[in-house]
């Protein structure tokens, strides 16, 4: 057979998803946030392997 998932990978890859979302609201927090507004991730060839960035807009979110 050719092609299909590698689960190996894409494991690894979803729990490094996770793990950067995770810092993403730790830093937002440290900041005094409350919410994370336009989170994106950005996913590079980083040489040996994948970098994996999220970034987003840390605000603190209050009812009118």
């Amino acid at each position: 057979m050719v092609g299909g998932e590698l689960r190996g990978l894409t494991k690894t890859l979803v729990q490094s998803r996770t793990e950067a979302a995770e810092r993403l609201v730790q830093q937002a927090r440290g900041r005094g946030a409350n919410a994370v507004l336009a989170m994106r991730y950005d996913v590079t060839d980083a040489g040996n392997g994948t970098e994996i960035c999220a970034y987003g807009t840390a605000v603190v979110l209050a009812r009118a």
